[in-house]
């Protein structure tokens, strides 16, 4: 059986306060198949060419300013992944370049949500870099990676559907959600449900709720590298739904 494919949206370090988010992840994660181990990718480490991170355990990247000190106090020691980082290079090589930055830990858009998930971090765990900010590109790697699933690799994208920092209520978790970001959201699911993966892809076509809701690609691409990965079979489900800040 094919592990599966996820794309969680990751917030900021606070949220591993958040009582009620907290369990949501780690229901989602006790339901699934116990992964062989994580293939993560975060919208929060850009680098060309196809870069994988430490494949022993290295501290964790701090990645974000201006919080109180224990957000910096924060440890996830999970056992790296070395026969998963030769497989992938095994997979993309010799059409495309992959190195490796043996020092670089898990950073926040990574490790916040495995906090949740995994919280005894026993699950070896890889981060590969956001090589290009192509929606093709990230679809495209997404669909080259696929194979692991059967191999028992949790394929990971971690960033957010709906990532607007200029519009966020700041202060205000408690908002209506702007009409756009419903609409986009709305419209996202139906293409999810529909495996009418091109919209996605080509998401800017989609209009002003589009842009407004991915006014820089960062976050929206790790959708599509989970996308990516599917199959025609996949059931879809949303396991974690909801609206913070609007």
């Amino acid at each position: 059986m094919k592990t599966p494919a996820i794309f969680v949206a990751h917030g900021a370090p606070p949220l591993l306060d958040d009582a009620r988010w907290m369990s949501e992840l780690n229901a989602w994660a006790r339901a699934l198949p116990a992964p062989r181990a994580v293939l993560m990718l975060s919208a929060h480490w850009e680098e060309r060419p196809i870069t994988l991170g430490a494949t022993t355990t290295m501290p964790l990247v701090y990645d974000f300013y201006g919080f109180p000190a224990r957000y910096y106090e924060q440890r996830y020691p999970a056992p790296g992944a070395p026969e998963l980082a030769k497989r992938i290079h095994e997979t993309l090589e010799p059409v495309e370049r992959v190195v490796d930055e043996p020092a670089r830990g898990l950073d926040h858009g990574a490790y916040v949500p495995l906090v949740a998930m995994y919280p005894k971090a026993d699950v070896p765990t890889l981060q590969v870099s956001l090589p290009s900010m192509d929606p093709t590109e990230l679809f495209s790697l997404g669909q080259r990676l696929a194979p692991l699933r059967d191999e028992g690799v949790l394929i990971l994208g971690s960033g957010n559907i709906i990532h607007n920092l200029h519009s966020y209520a700041w202060g205000k978790h408690e908002v209506e959600p702007f009409a756009w970001a419903v609409r986009f959201e709305t419209l996202a699911k139906e293409f999810l449900i529909k495996r009418n993966d091109q919209p996605l892809v080509n998401y800017e076509a989609l209009g002003r709720d589009a842009v407004l809701s991915a006014p820089t690609p960062d976050h929206y691409l790790p959708l599509l590298y989970v996308l990516g990965s599917g199959k025609a079979d996949d059931e879809v489900t949303f396991p974690v739904e909801g609206f913070d800040g609007g």
